[in-house]
């Protein structure tokens, strides 16, 4: 009876405990939802614009002329040898000084794409490389202008060698949006510090922060896996 009593006893504790645990949660639930908001929108831009750089970083670096490759390797060479949190400071206070003013969010959202372009362009130099030379020269010797070959033939099949590359930098930059809570952005990492300052309950709350960070990036692979498996499908 007494182990009984014992084992009631600690299973009504432990009951009182996550209910507890969930009600100190349950009542900063809504608080978390414009923040995750504002990280999907972030991530969206972030990662578009790191499209874009990235092509025309991969296109410019792989030219003949030398103006157009060199400014791609400068790039390449600052923005992967400077921590992304340098970078952001860069754009966001320092740039100010020459007269470019951005708000947080236009900050960090080029701070991040810019950052994911020069990863991007080498995923894509990487995909490039591997398509073989003679498609190229079989291309030319049709009558086809490079941007015919670029657009008709490379492209197509450079996508399907990149694309799981340029999945986990997406889910990369997803997850480096917690660092745009140094430049005032209210997203999920700045607003589990503001609750963790008003409630002192470090541990639950960067807990909960963490699983919808884990949520989030799943659904984000997810969505590019099966986008894919379709384009693996089409072509």
């Amino acid at each position: 009876m007494n182990e009984s009593g014992s084992s009631v006893a600690s299973y009504s504790d432990m009951y009182l405990a996550v209910d507890g645990w969930w009600g100190q949660i349950e009542a900063y639930l809504p608080q978390f939802w414009p923040a995750s908001v504002v990280v999907v929108e972030v991530t969206i831009l972030s990662i578009l614009l790191s499209w874009v750089c990235g092509l025309a970083c991969a296109l410019m670096k792989a030219s003949q002329f030398r103006m157009l490759r060199y400014p791609a390797e400068f790039y390449l060479w600052f923005v992967r040898g400077t921590p992304l949190l340098a970078q952001i400071f860069l754009i966001y206070f320092g740039l100010p000084q020459i007269g470019l003013d951005f708000d947080p969010f236009t900050a960090g959202v080029i701070a991040l794409g810019l950052n994911g372009g020069a990863y991007v362009a080498e995923i894509i130099r990487g995909g490039l490389l591997s398509i073989p030379k003679g498609q190229s020269e079989s291309a030319s010797a049709l009558g086809m202008t490079y941007f015919q070959l670029m657009r008709r033939i490379v492209l197509p099949q450079v996508v399907r060698v990149i694309i799981p590359p340029i999945t986990n930098d997406a889910a990369t930059t997803l997850k480096n949006t917690s660092l745009l809570s140094t430049i005032t952005i209210m997203e999920l990492m700045l607003q589990t510090q503001v609750i963790v300052s008003s409630t002192f309950r470090p541990f639950e709350f960067y807990i909960l922060v963490s699983l919808i960070y884990l949520v989030m990036t799943t659904m984000l692979m997810v969505l590019l896996r099966w986008a894919e498996t379709r384009y693996e499908v089409a072509y």
